[in-house]
């Protein structure tokens, strides 16, 4: 009798597995077609080089938190540095902790490339 307990909770595993690993599929299939969509391209490609625009803007000012991070880093120091992240671009904001609210500055930062570039909101750790 435990044996068949133990096979009908296998069963139940293996359908919650299916069912999950199916619900994935189907929001990917979503996502897809939906990144996929010329407004959603055009629209992203709007936003992307507004923030370039930005980010060049901001350069000349905010360049001495570049080097601050900098150097932070190379000394792995990240005390008092802002931890928002470009979901895009994967970067870590230059500025220090709070500047949103004490600078009313956007993050900023530069992309993989070295290109400088400015945004609001912050992406969540696991992208």
């Amino acid at each position: 009798m435990s044996g068949d307990r133990g096979e009908e909770q296998r069963v139940k595993a293996a359908v919650r597995r299916h069912g999950r690993e199916r619900a994935f599929a189907e929001a990917e299939h979503v996502i897809s077609a939906l990144l996929a969509d010329p407004g959603v391209q055009q629209a992203g490609a709007q936003v992307e080089a507004a923030e370039t625009e930005l980010g060049t803007e901001l350069c000349a000012r905010l360049q001495p938190f570049q080097d601050r991070y900098d150097q932070a880093v190379a000394e792995g120091d990240a005390a008092g540095l802002c931890g928002g992240k470009h979901g895009r671009w994967g970067r870590i904001c230059a500025l220090p902790d709070g500047h949103e609210t004490s600078m009313e500055e956007p993050h900023w930062g530069r992309t993989s490339e070295g290109r400088p570039i400015a945004w609001v909101g912050s992406a969540p750790d696991d992208w």
